[in-house]
């Protein structure tokens, strides 16, 4: 597992994937969730403005990525 340090208390899943280097645009996230390859806290998401927060932890391609 990996931590990815954010700045404020909250970050959407969309700009979150982008920060942690895990996707290289806005576009790759949206068609990466919509294909349900995006797991937050275990559990399939399909919204890309979905809000994380610390002690999140996002799955993509088998990585491990939490909030931090």
């Amino acid at each position: 597992m990996r931590d990815v340090p954010i700045r404020d208390d909250m970050i959407r899943l969309g700009q979150f994937l982008k920060l942690a280097g895990a996707i290289d645009s806005g576009g790759e996230a949206k068609t990466a969730i919509a294909a349900g390859e995006v797991q937050v806290n275990g559990e399939a998401e399909s919204r890309r403005g979905r809000q994380l927060h610390r002690g999140d932890v996002v799955g993509i391609d088998g990585e491990q990525l939490r909030v931090a």
